[in-house]
């Protein structure tokens, strides 16, 4: 393994970590989960020394499509020539009423680009959502071709959904978002925490 392993991470609105504002109207800071991933490397390295030295570089953009991430995928991520790129991306395709398939398919895109470039994809599923049950089932369609694709070709993959969704429901657990569509620094943790157990402690061979 290399003495450093650089993570790209590519997304909207969920990867920049953006929160709304509070019921008082106060503002909130954004809580990208690539921060809380370096946290939680930061305190491993601590135990394992072997844990080589890792860097995530955020390039999540709010509002985005999964048709521009994929568009600006060359200057965004192969322009840094990372080992690994994080891809989180198709709740906004889904909120302006694009259907699963084809936000799939641009996904698969950028699976498939990153390989090209010799850019190993770690996907991720979409996080579910909060007082829109309407809207949930093109969200768990989306994350049904991401899985089973991610399955067939080997793709590593975190899922992000059913970290954060009630069990029993799918609906996204209100500690976990303030508004219902975005997380909360806390859900952002969480989501740090599910690509990293589910993903990110392997590469590192971390026990």
């Amino acid at each position: 393994m290399s003495d450093q392993l650089t993570f790209v991470a590519l997304g909207d609105s969920l990867t920049v970590g953006f929160q709304s504002f509070n019921p008082d109207d106060s503002f909130l800071e954004d809580a990208p989960y690539t921060h809380f991933l370096e946290q939680i490397i930061a305190d491993a390295r601590k135990q394992f020394k072997s844990i080589p030295e890792v860097r995530f570089l955020n390039r999540g953009i709010n509002g985005d499509l999964t048709e521009g991430m994929l568009h600006r995928f060359e200057r965004d991520v192969t322009a840094d020539k990372p080992n690994y790129v994080i891809i989180l991306g198709g709740s906004n395709d889904l909120g302006w009423g694009l259907p699963p398939e084809k936000v799939f398919y641009n996904l698969k895109q950028i699976y498939a680009t990153s390989t090209e470039h010799e850019i190993r994809p770690i996907a991720c599923t979409v996080p579910s959502i909060l007082g829109f049950d309407s809207l949930i089932p093109q969200r768990i369609k989306l994350n049904e071709l991401i899985k089973r694709h991610c399955s067939e070709q080997e793709i590593l993959c975190a899922d992000t959904f059913q970290a954060t969704a009630n069990p029993q429901t799918q609906r996204l657990l209100e500690v976990y978002s303030n508004d219902g569509l975005h997380l909360s620094t806390a859900g952002y943790k969480k989501l740090a925490e599910t690509v990293f157990q589910e993903v990110v402690k392997k590469i590192l061979s971390i026990p």
